[in-house]
């Protein structure tokens, strides 16, 4: 057992792997078939915590993103080294509209690094209070455009449902529409 990976995990609040994968037209079968291989190879590599896999929407997009969780850095990165993820990356190649594109990050710091950037993000503090600058009018404005969509489609009034389908819509917002462009306007403010 590596005896650096184990001190460093009392301290290490964990690693997260956000990999995109553009896939050709026509290939989503075998892309899939991949993903069962390498799924449950990378669920079973040590320190793993969880894996989601995140589909394209048919029509709109081509792209697969992929977020693996493990218990350290050191496990992450093993993991995305190691000689077996290697070999299926280049079996998955000729699929791929472009390469096996990643980035690894802890916390929600992979809201604020600049794209292309390794090692730069932006104080706690900021991160915190442009998180909260961003989520403050979307959990007053969502609840009123939900709610009445939800009755206007025969759902049920229902508190729960209601906060689900809301909480939902504002990470949807926060994660593609608003974090992306918000932290483009103010990164000069974020990284000064």
């Amino acid at each position: 057992m590596n005896t650096n990976a184990t001190s460093l995990g009392a301290t290490d609040p964990g690693a997260t792997a956000v990999i995109t994968h553009r896939v050709r037209d026509g290939k989503h079968d075998d892309y899939q078939k991949w993903l069962d291989e390498i799924g449950p190879i990378g669920r079973t590599s040590a320190g793993n915590l969880d894996w989601h896999i995140i589909r394209p929407i048919p029509g709109l997009t081509s792209t697969y993103t992929v977020v693996i969780r493990f218990d350290t850095k050191v496990h992450l990165q093993e993991w995305m080294k190691s000689p077996v993820r290697q070999r299926l990356i280049e079996k998955v190649k000729p699929l791929l509209v472009s390469g096996d594109d990643f980035f690894i990050s802890s916390g929600l710091d992979f809201w604020f690094t600049p794209e292309g950037a390794q090692t730069k993000v932006p104080a706690r503090w900021r991160q915190g209070l442009v998180t909260w600058s961003a989520i403050y009018p979307l959990v007053i404005v969502v609840p009123l455009v939900v709610a009445p969509l939800l009755r206007l489609a025969g759902a049920p009034n229902n508190y729960y449902l209601s906060m689900f389908v809301v909480t939902g819509v504002v990470v949807f917002l926060m994660v593609y529409v608003v974090m992306p462009y918000y932290t483009k306007l103010i990164r000069r403010w974020l990284f000064t």
